[in-house]
């Protein structure tokens, strides 16, 4: 592997997070398809990744010190 990416950014969590889910769901009475799961995965990492961008720019904004070097 050539770089490193945070977990939420992973389709393999994100896919395994939702197939959990899906067993549970199907045990409640809710199907789901294959194809559906893979949808919400790609779902799930966007909007992981807005969600990692947007604290990202909060915390810069609201950090009490400033960027640079010592």
């Amino acid at each position: 592997m050539d770089g490193m990416k945070t977990w939420y950014q992973s389709k393999t969590v994100w896919g395994a997070l939702i197939a959990v889910a899906a067993s549970i769901a199907q045990v409640a009475g809710v199907d789901l398809a294959p194809d559906v799961q893979d949808d919400m995965a790609d779902l799930a990492i966007a909007l992981g990744g807005a969600l990692g961008g947007a604290l990202s720019i909060y915390g810069r904004i609201s950090a009490s010190t400033a960027i640079g070097r010592r």
